[in-house]
């Protein structure tokens, strides 16, 4: 994936290296990889668990296919900093990519994840042999429902959660 820009960020794909400092709780070799600040939260046991594959051994096996389409949100108003991230959970291999989104607590508010969600749900819709994008949220989930609206998704049905209950599920089709 190459590096996109938005209004006020530029997509920075998610490498090898930045997993690999980032699951090492290696803060300092993180922001040098990226080339930005990265929040205080970072890295910690939470974004791992809920950005990375649970396996390292994997990613580092096919890192293009386990990281396809995953940015870092990097501003680029004043210090360079790491506002969220958004991810694809690894390339599909039947035309249908799930994306994921989050932004920093202190970064919240301001736009970022429909910003930049628009552009990496773009980018992969324009991508061969991807026909649609999913999302999928808590009905309670306000803010994710704010994101996928404004990024033009529909709901497209739900699905239960193991532990949690109903989750909806929306798309965007080429």
């Amino acid at each position: 994936m190459p590096t996109l820009r938005t209004e006020r960020l530029d997509l920075v794909p998610i490498t090898l290296p930045f997993v690999e400092a980032v699951l090492a709780t290696d803060r300092a070799r993180a922001e040098a990889v990226c080339g930005a600040r990265i929040p205080a939260a970072w890295p910690g046991p939470d974004l791992i668990a809920r950005a990375f594959h649970p396996s390292l051994d994997a990613i580092r096996a096919d890192p293009e296919r386990r990281l396809w389409g995953d940015t870092l949100l990097i501003s680029r108003g004043g210090e360079r900093r790491v506002v969220g991230s958004v991810v694809f959970h690894g390339h599909p291999d039947d035309g249908v990519a799930e994306v994921g989104y989050g932004v920093d607590d202190a970064e919240q508010r301001q736009g970022f994840a429909t910003e930049a969600t628009r552009a990496c749900v773009e980018w992969a819709l324009a991508q061969v042999g991807i026909a649609t994008v999913t999302a999928v949220t808590f009905p309670w989930h306000l803010a994710s429902l704010r994101v996928i609206e404004r990024v033009g998704m529909t709901r497209a049905g739900s699905r239960e959660h193991p532990y949690l209950g109903e989750m909806l599920v929306f798309e965007r089709r080429r």
